[in-house]
């Protein structure tokens, strides 16, 4: 203490443990004590952690966050600190800044140099140099609990989720009470689409603190995920009745809002988190996203103003590039349009690896591995359950249109894009490193006709808790399960499976103007995506020649051109009586999660028809990719966004 300071009666030492004792009792005099010791001593860190921890206490999560980052201002290494600071971005839903804060926490609380290296190394994403100083620790001390979660956080961040899962289990293990680790461990099992397990792990969380909003934010994501809907907006509502500043909150809840149709609340939502914090990129991006929603001239500068932020970070700079790409486009702005879609997508191909090699070797090696003998030798093998209908092929070339019409009929339950099929092909690839050759789809060859029955079930049962109707049959709609088609087949050999097909150049320039949050690594570079598009065909094209008939295709300038006929067909081929209410598709209320869920609340889009080709001077690198699947293309008609 400087001379001339005077701590508060009774000395410092008193006047911090009766602060503590308050929290419980009356956070508000908590907060009273905390400030008079500040008063004192303004820079007093104990004083700014209980005035920050007694604004929680108070249901002021603003002002705890301010106290909070003025405590690591003054002394960056304080763990508690950041503990705190990540506490409350989670429970306001900014995962991003939840998780730097728990990175500075790690390194603050860690006597390992390594640690503090790669944690700066992953805050510049200097990703492989990180790893390489996290492995090194681990290999010194393998209960480093920081280091596990720190190479969790890494292996998260890159998409390699399974690792990610791995070691934050291996973390509870030595620290069952590390609930950070159990909030991250729920969320990576939220992100490989596993939300009866990501809730088991919230419920824990909950167990110990009922008011844990981190926890409860996470839970209405996963309730969501479950398909309960009401049960999640609910939740949003709930917790932005408790505080309505945080604009990650008001997005999550714009998500669901859009989900079960209500559009009009959703855009407001969005809208309430752009007014809280202008440069929320997914919020502009959310918008857009809407396809039917037009931007006005104020959001214009709104968006080119945050954009214009020296500081914005790369996430918020690409979503708001993809949503002004989207309104230069609908004014007819092309040149804008495009400048702005090749940034955006420019970034997000820095933020997200991708390795055209892989994707053309697994279709080399599945190409060769799934022949007529293969299946002929296991006839009569796998799970004989008829419940599932398979719509895949690439995003944004009709596939939504297709769940809804299926969804119209009375047998059928619109589900989701389900990650199923691709977390049992992970687990058959096993842990392998690029550029070494995977075991799978070869390692099918050796299971017996009960293991290859086992995975059928596996799948039924591991997607019965997205079924809520009690129809008998249901949609997966995840598009890349193309990839996995001849697992389909050998395991579910009696499921439906649809292909859905658009014109090339129209279909991959669509999803370049589409900003995926996960899993479409391949559509953020042109030539990438061209490429990708060719191995899918050539994937598809040699399933045919060995399987003819096993797969029914749909073109979409076909469906548009002749609705009924097309719909008969489909019905025909998915093995269900025609019903009108398919023809009448848009008039279906039901929960749709993809872009395209306001356009097929409508009929069939038929006023864009070769919309691409206003585009095409910039579309260079596609169309040499694309080569002569652009001519063989069979379709009648290119029609824009599906």
């Amino acid at each position: 203490m400087n001379s001339g300071e005077q701590a508060p009666t009774g000395g410092l030492e008193t006047a911090l443990n009766h602060a503590r004792r308050l929290l419980d009792e009356n956070p508000a005099l908590a907060i009273q004590q905390a400030r008079e010791i500040l008063a004192v001593l303004p820079d007093q860190p104990q004083g700014l952690y209980l005035l920050a921890e007694a604004h929680v206490r108070s249901g002021e999560p603003d002002k705890a966050l301010t106290a909070a980052e003025r405590l690591v201002t003054l002394i960056p290494n304080n763990a508690a600190g950041w503990r705190l600071i990540a506490r409350l971005q989670r429970a306001a839903g900014d995962d991003r800044a939840a998780q730097a804060a728990t990175m500075n926490e790690l390194v603050a609380a860690s006597t390992d140099p390594r640690l503090a290296k790669a944690g700066h190394a992953l805050v510049t994403n200097r990703i492989p140099e990180a790893e390489a100083l996290l492995r090194d620790a681990l290999r010194a001390n393998p209960a480093d609990i920081a280091a596990l979660r720190m190479l969790a956080e890494l292996a998260g961040r890159i998409g390699r989720y399974r690792d990610s899962e791995t070691l934050l289990r291996r973390a509870l293990e030595i620290a069952p009470e590390f609930e950070a680790a159990r909030h991250n461990l729920a969320l990576i099992l939220f992100r490989q689409a596993r939300p009866a397990e990501a809730r088991v792990e919230v419920d824990r969380l909950l167990a110990r603190d009922p008011h844990d909003r981190a926890a409860r934010n996470l839970l209405a994501a996963v309730l969501s995920q479950l398909g309960e809907h009401d049960a999640s907006i609910a939740l949003y509502e709930e917790l932005l009745a408790e505080h309505d500043g945080h604009p990650w909150l008001w997005l999550s809840h714009g998500h669901g809002l859009k989900t079960v149709g209500r559009t009009g609340e959703a855009i407001a939502a969005y809208r309430r988190a752009v007014a809280i914090r202008p440069e929320t990129g997914e919020a502009w991006w959310s918008l857009a996203n809407l396809k039917t929603f037009r931007f006005t001239d104020a959001d214009v500068t709104a968006m080119r103003t945050a954009l214009a932020n020296d500081r914005l970070n790369p996430e918020d700079r690409a979503q708001l590039d993809f949503a002004l790409g989207k309104a230069h486009e609908d004014r007819g702005e092309d040149v804008a349009a495009v400048d702005h879609y090749l940034s955006g997508n420019a970034m997000r191909r820095q933020m997200v690896p991708y390795h055209p090699d892989d994707t053309s070797d697994h279709v080399d090696r599945a190409s060769a591995f799934f022949t007529a003998d293969f299946f002929v030798a296991r006839e009569g093998w796998g799970c004989p359950a008829s419940d599932p209908i398979f719509v895949l092929g690439m995003p944004r070339s009709g596939s939504t249109l297709i769940e809804q019409i299926l969804s119209s009929h009375s047998e059928v339950e619109g589900t989701s894009e389900l990650a199923d099929i691709g977390a049992i092909a992970k687990r058959l690839s096993g842990h392998v490193r690029r550029g070494t050759p995977s075991p799978y789809p070869g390692n099918l060859a050796h299971l017996t006709r009960d293991e290859v029955r086992a995975l059928g079930e596996e799948y039924i049962e591991r997607t019965r808790v997205q079924r809520h109707s009690g129809r008998p049959r249901f949609i997966d709609k995840m598009p890349n399960n193309w990839a996995h088609v001849g697992l389909i087949r050998l395991i579910l050999p009696n499921a439906t499976i649809i292909d859905t097909r658009r014109h090339p150049i129209g279909n991959c320039w669509s999803v370049f103007k589409q900003n995926f949050a996960r899993g479409q690594a391949y559509s953020y570079d042109l030539a990438d995506l061209g490429r990708y598009y060719a191995d899918y065909v050539r994937m598809m094209a040699r399933f045919d020649q060995e399987m003819p008939g096993t797969v029914h295709r749909v073109f979409y300038e076909a469906m548009v051109e002749d609705s009924e006929r097309e719909i008969r067909a489909l019905l025909a081929a998915a093995r269900l009586g025609f019903e009108p209410a398919c023809l009448a598709f848009h008039k279906t209320e039901r929960a749709i999660r993809t872009p395209s869920s306001e356009q097929v609340r409508q009929p069939i889009f038929t006023d864009a028809v070769d919309h691409w080709q206003r585009f095409a001077d910039r579309l260079t690198p596609l169309q040499q990719t694309l080569g002569s699947l652009v001519e063989e293309y069979p379709g009648t008609r290119v029609e824009e966004d599906a």
